[in-house]
């Protein structure tokens, strides 16, 4: 598969997984009863929207890597910012599941990718060119985003039953 093709895939399936994220959302208003719950469906929405951009983005002008490398840094930004804050709220959980509890990896994946933004010529000892090890970074990120994404709607409801569900009277 061609880079162009990939990034193109990638950018589509996780617009698609975003959109979907607000149809849960919308159907269990209950994800959405604390300022902690809501962060925390808000850092979900960003493990989609971040490497759609970014997919997005390697596709405008995949003939100027300072196009991608630009776009990629300052989105691993945002990355790895918000991943942080996500962490802080991971710490009040009281048994985070396995992607919770290593959602660092998180933090250094987009690291790498800030990295390859920043000096491409660190992926010449792989053989690969920048591009491709980010896309690779990118596929990881995906793949945890997935895992969180269960964790949290299978112990969403545990974290948000404090707050009961609205009555229809």
């Amino acid at each position: 598969m061609d880079l162009s093709s990939f990034y193109a895939f990638l950018s589509a399936t996780c617009f698609t997984l975003v959109g979907l994220w607000w149809n849960v959302l919308e159907r269990r208003p209950q994800l959405l009863s604390t300022p902690e719950v809501r962060k925390l469906a808000g850092g979900i929405y960003l493990s989609f929207l971040l490497p759609a951009l970014m997919g997005l983005f390697a596709q405008v002008a995949p003939d100027r890597p300072f196009m991608w490398r630009t776009t990629f840094g300052l989105v691993a930004v945002v990355g790895i910012v918000s991943t942080w804050r996500m962490i802080q709220l991971d710490g009040q959980v009281p048994h985070p599941g396995p992607f919770r509890r290593f959602r660092w990896v998180v933090v250094v994946l987009y690291a790498a990718i800030l990295v390859l933004g920043l000096a491409p010529s660190v992926a010449g000892g792989l053989g690969l060119e920048p591009i491709q090890v980010a896309a690779i970074a990118l596929i990881c990120l995906i793949v945890i985003a997935h895992g969180l994404t269960w964790e949290f709607l299978t112990q969403g409801e545990s974290a948000s039953a404090t707050t009961p569900p609205p009555r229809n009277d």
